[in-house]
């Protein structure tokens, strides 16, 4: 999911790389949890969604999302709605690319019909990423309402990382 058109073509592929996390997430989660199509519980549901990322299912990948989901990339830019997040992934869906992100370490606090989550991922491109979110029970099955993609950055690599992003002109400012 390599972008070299400029600014919109990046904005494309950190939605791109935040739709990679998120898949990976679920597609991880099978991995941890055993797999299963079930969506009983918050990790079911990450699960299902990894794994149908992983294989492009874009029906079934969008069905685990609440209807006012949002999903938070990578770039300070990438805050998009629903509908505006599958705008973004399904010209990849259609065309059978996926994204696979594996979970590493996951942490699940439920609370009545909501759950909140952090994981560490792995992706063979980006390395170690995070992703973290809140799921909503609606009708017995658990909906992810909120993800947000993210790369951690050691400390000590941050100062040097801050200035670059500002040179870029980017949110680091």
């Amino acid at each position: 999911m390599d972008s070299s058109s400029g600014s919109a073509g990046g904005g494309r592929l950190r939605a791109a790389l935040a739709a990679l996390a998120l898949g990976a997430l679920v597609a991880g989660c099978c991995a941890l949890s055993g797999g299963g199509e079930s969506r009983d519980m918050p990790a079911d549901t990450l699960d299902a969604l990894h794994a149908a990322a992983s294989r492009a299912d874009g029906t079934a990948y969008f069905a685990l999302f609440a209807p006012e989901a949002v999903f938070v990339g990578t770039d300070a830019t990438e805050r998009w709605d629903l509908p505006a997040f599958r705008a973004y992934c399904e010209p990849y869906f259609s065309r059978g690319q996926g994204w696979t992100y594996q979970p590493i370490e996951r942490h699940v606090v439920i609370e009545d019909d909501v759950a909140w989550f952090d994981e560490r991922l792995h992706n063979d491109k980006y390395g170690e990423t995070r992703g973290s979110g809140v799921l909503v029970r609606r009708g017995g099955h658990w909906l992810v309402a909120q993800y947000v993609l993210s790369i951690p950055v050691p400390n000590e690599l941050a100062p040097d990382l801050v200035e670059r992003v500002k040179a870029l002109g980017g949110a680091a400012k």
